[in-house]
């Protein structure tokens, strides 16, 4: 699939769907494109050379706008994953500082605005995603945690817009999508949020005079953002600075990655089940299965070939061991042949696993009866409770594995098998509900 590497303004891009992977230097761009994950870059030719004579430094910022990263996050985290494989520095930005602004990047209206409080919990929560991907330390290549709050929360704001101002213009920052999409829809944009890519700019600048980092990455939305930064960077220091995104990541139908029916797939597992998450790349659709087993798995590349020539039935097969895989990295090897077992258990052989999601539900309102629209809606198999009539009326919702089309249907204790109801939606989707 070709490149869409986007001109940078001011800028020369090099496209690099006219290079084939053997004309480049590096390891790390090689990997890069032979596995998809580059859509712009503001000087490919000269970032593959400096990746070739020695370790790099690069970057990606994550905002604490909740307690857990999700899916949608994962390409990112893969970026920086590959930057360590290929024997250089990854640095992963904590917005301490910039999560109090709120990013406008692909957003039709203003973040809500949290607390310092809210902000410090959700970003102790989400670190601990980032361990099963990288190696942390001292090393050379060891990856780094840094918070920009460290040097944001310190900015006055008369001096930061006499030394960072100079070096921006009002009817540059109109051109970015970031802002002029707001504006082409007429939402309102806050001077707060107006100020957020200058305070990212100034993120890369820090970096890259503390850590020595020559590299901003991020998705396709970030590239005004990371366009500002590799700027300020060579006027203010004279130094070459790169940026490189990634392409949004959708599926074969056009849907966005990582939202379903039942909402955000979230990487912390007291968010999601490691079942539910194996259960999610199980769902892959059959034309997307090369391309995640490219971005979300550590396989080599003729493996994958191997695995996405499979056709018919067979799919499937490449389909479990892309949930393997991808679960494995996240949650662990035990946690992913657990999840496989309970699938196979549940939808393969008839049985109930103790792996499987498990809600708890008080007994006293099992004991009066809980309508399954509802229950099932409670439980994460459908998005509300409309949705769950309707499956219900499709015969899409199953009780101990009887079809259901009442989605008015009391679930009683007296519906209990060994201590638990199976409830279930589709094929592919079972919740396990126990009385409390």
């Amino acid at each position: 699939m070709p490149l869409d590497i986007a001109s940078a303004p001011d800028r020369p891009v090099l496209n690099a769907a006219a290079m084939s992977v053997p004309a480049l230097k590096s390891d790390f761009l090689r990997v890069l494109v032979a596995r998809g994950y580059i859509h712009q870059c503001t000087d490919l030719e000269a970032l593959d050379a400096a990746a070739a004579a020695g370790p790099i430094t690069a970057y990606i910022g994550f905002d604490a706008t909740a307690d857990s990263l999700h899916v949608g996050n994962l390409v990112s985290i893969m970026l920086l994953h590959r930057l360590q494989q290929t024997g250089h520095r990854p640095i992963v930005v904590m917005g301490g500082g910039t999560t109090k602004v709120g990013d406008p990047s692909g957003k039709d209206e203003s973040r809500k605005l949290l607390t310092s409080d809210d902000i410090a919990a959700n970003m102790a929560s989400i670190r601990t995603a980032f361990t099963r991907f990288l190696k942390f330390g001292n090393g050379r290549t060891d990856a780094l945690m840094v918070d920009n709050a460290q040097w944001l929360d310190r900015l006055a704001y008369i001096d930061f817009l006499r030394e960072y101002g100079p070096h921006f213009t009002i009817n540059r920052m109109l051109t970015f999508d970031s802002v002029k999409l707001r504006l082409e829809r007429e939402q309102p944009l806050t001077f707060l949020e107006f100020n957020y890519m200058l305070m990212q700019a100034v993120d890369f600048l820090e970096l890259e005079r503390r850590h020595g980092c020559a590299l901003q990455m991020g998705g396709s939305d970030q590239w005004g953002n990371i366009v500002n930064g590799v700027e300020l960077i060579r006027r203010m220091d004279a130094k070459p600075a790169f940026g490189l995104t990634t392409p949004l990541i959708t599926t074969s139908s056009g849907a966005k990655m990582g939202k379903t029916a039942a909402g955000a797939v979230w990487l912390n597992p007291d968010r999601l089940s490691p079942y539910d998450y194996w259960q999610f790349w199980r769902n892959t659709e059959d034309a997307d299965v090369g391309r995640f087993l490219k971005l979300f798995t550590d396989l080599p590349m003729d493996e994958i070939a191997r695995l996405e020539a499979l056709q018919g039935a067979e799919i499937n097969e490449a389909k479990k061991v892309l949930a393997d895989e991808a679960t494995g990295l996240l949650h662990g090897r035990d946690a992913a042949a657990a999840a496989r077992a309970a699938a196979e258990a549940a939808f393969e052989q008839g049985r109930l696993s103790q792996d499987l999601p498990t809600i708890e539900v008080a007994r006293a309102e099992l004991e009066a009866g809980v309508q399954i629209a509802a229950l099932a809606a409670d439980a994460g198999l459908a998005s509300s409770r409309g949705e769950a009539r309707r499956l219900a009326q499709g015969g899409g919702l199953r009780l101990n594995d009887e079809a259901i089309t009442d989605g008015a249907r009391l679930v009683t204790l007296a519906d209990l098998r060994d201590g638990a109801i199976k409830l279930a939606a589709g094929k592919k989707k079972i919740v396990l509900v126990k009385p409390s």
